[in-house]
Order: structure tokens, then C-alpha cells, then sequence
């Protein structure tokens, strides 16, 4: 009996040497998730207390379809590319190649100032805005014809006039701008011309938005990509991050929503995981797996006795 014993808790031992720091490092990065086939991972997160305190309540998955929410709107997160750090949005009442959506309806593209310094629209991404009144901010302060308007990588207004969408509207019907002396009918600007695309305070009646992720000049108007393309950025918690993740945490922040912190399993950490002890990260699931094992060893014990 004591050889038949012996053999079970020498294998039971060998499981447990094994097993629980797979099972620690699944728990510790329990950060990490999923929304339809778009992967959530740092700096962004489902779940408060998860990733950068900069993108805190910022995605929402309804429905398996990934939303980003700010102040000026919701908008769905077609693409999250973690190499070259951009998200990939889109837009319903934006304005397209085939489509123009007139009204103010649109959300445009308006950041917290808090969030500013994480996330912003791509250098490469024009902002065309579509109808705006000879009074509207975007035209004071420019006399004569020097107006803020210009291509965007290779993007404008005078190609997006080609597009389809304008062929049962007619230029005149948004103002006398396109042949006349007033401000143009659509006006090409990069967002950090602006700092925020609000169609009310701009007093536009609509807006469009392309990107370009290639130094190819693409032919025409009906090729380009549209959507809103930001890039974000959390520099300064890199170094951070990246030791807390080497060591096996996810990185996330604290209760005041603004601290940053590793967390390590049941335990969190201002550093790393290493600086948390092997017991307190393992403690709980030990006691689990060992009470688990020697309930198995004893029933063994007993039925090899009867």
C-alpha cells in the first residue's frame, strides 16, 4: 500500500509542477479578448480596470460588432492594427463616393481633451466638409482666397466632385461657392488644421472622410478608402507595460481609474510580477488543486484496501 501511495503523490506532484503556472499565466492574462473577429488587447479593453487608462470606456462590443464610443459619437471599429497603431472606423451618416449625407447628421470627429493626448486622426486621413456657410468658422480669418482648403495625400475636393454622389445634387444647389466668390462647397482639411470636425459649431450640412495607407497615388475618387483612420499611442507606459507583460501580467489601473498597475493573477503590482511572491499569485488554486488530489489519493488508498 505505502509503494501505491507513494506512486500517487509523486505523480500527483509532478501534475502540480506542471499545471499551475499554466493555469496562473491563462488567469493573468485574462485581459485579453475578443469581439467578433477582432482581437481586444492593450491599451484597449472590454472590461473596467483592463488596459490603458486613456481608452477606459472607450470600446464596446453590442452584438458581436466592436463600437468606439467619444463625445461626438459612436462609430463601428472595422480594423485594430497593433503594428502600425491605428483603429479603422466607420461612420453611417458620413458621406461617400456613391452616397452624400446632408442635414448635419453626421457625428464628424470630436476627441475628449483628456483622450487627446492617446489617439487622433491619422496625418494621412482628409476631412471633407461639405456645404458649410460663408460664416462659419472655418473661413474667418482668411481673407481674400488663402482658405485653410488643400489635398490631403493626394485627396481633395476637386477629385471627390468626380464622384457619383453629386450627379442628381449639382454643386449650385449647396451654395454659389463652386463657380461663384463665396467659400467653396467642399473643403479639404486635415484634422490638426482644425482640431475637431463638429459639423454645428462648422456649420456644415455634411462631411466625408478617406485615408490612404500607401504612397500609391490611387485613380479617382471611387478608390479610396473610406473611414476614419486614428492613430493612438501610449508611449509613456511602454516600458512599463512591457515588463509587467514579460513577467506575466496584464496591464491595467487601479480603482481611481488614472494609476497604472500590473496584475498579476489574485494579486496586482505597482511594477511587475515578480515582485509579487510565487504564494500569493498560486496560493488559492494550490489549495484547490491539492485538497482536489487528495480526496482522489485517499478514494485509491481505500478501494485498493477493499
Amino acid at each position: 500500500m505505502l509503494t501505491t501511495l507513494t506512486h500517487h503523490v509523486l505523480c500527483l506532484i509532478i501534475i502540480i509542477t506542471i499545471f499551475v503556472p499554466l493555469i496562473s499565466s491563462t488567469y493573468m492574462n485574462s485581459c485579453r479578448s475578443f469581439c467578433g473577429n477582432i482581437t481586444i488587447d492593450y491599451p484597449f479593453a472590454l472590461g473596467y480596470g483592463c488596459g490603458h487608462p486613456g481608452f477606459k470606456d472607450l470600446l464596446h462590443c453590442i452584438n458581436n460588432v466592436l463600437m468606439f464610443h467619444i463625445s461626438s459619437g459612436s462609430y463601428r471599429v472595422l480594423d485594430i492594427d497593433y503594428a502600425y497603431q491605428a483603429l479603422t472606423l466607420q461612420e453611417p451618416n458620413m458621406s461617400t463616393c456613391d452616397t452624400l449625407v446632408l442635414g448635419g447628421q453626421g457625428n464628424g470627429f470630436t476627441v475628449e481633451p483628456w483622450r487627446a493626448p492617446y489617439m487622433n486622426p491619422a496625418p494621412e486621413n482628409v476631412f471633407m466638409l461639405i456645404g458649410c456657410s460663408a460664416m462659419s468658422p472655418l473661413f474667418q480669418g482668411f481673407p481674400g482666397k488663402h482658405l485653410p482648403c488643400k489635398n490631403v495625400s493626394g485627396m481633395g475636393c476637386e477629385e471627390y466632385y468626380g464622384c457619383r454622389a453629386w450627379d442628381g445634387l449639382g454643386h449650385n444647389r449647396l451654395g454659389s461657392g463652386y463657380f461663384g466668390s463665396g467659400p467653396p462647397v467642399c473643403c479639404a482639411v486635415p484634422y490638426e488644421a482644425i482640431k475637431s470636425i463638429n459639423l454645428t459649431k462648422l456649420e456644415c450640412e455634411g462631411y466625408s472622410s478617406a485615408y490612404s495607407l500607401a504612397p500609391i497615388r490611387l485613380n479617382g475618387p471611387s478608390s479610396w478608402a473610406y473611414g476614419i483612420r486614428v492613430k493612438f499611442w501610449v508611449k509613456e507606459s511602454e516600458e512599463f507595460c512591457g515588463a509587467c507583460e514579460a513577467t506575466g501580467g496584464a496591464c491595467g489601473y487601479g480603482l481611481d481609474g488614472i494609476k497604472q498597475i500590473c496584475m498579476c493573477g489574485n494579486s496586482n503590482s505597482t511594477s511587475n510580477c515578480d515582485s509579487v511572491s510565487l504564494s500569493s499569485k498560486t496560493r488559492p488554486m494550490i489549495v484547490e488543486i491539492i485538497a482536489g488530489l487528495l480526496t482522489y489519493v485517499l478514494a485509491r488508498t481505500t478501494t485498493n484496501k477493499y
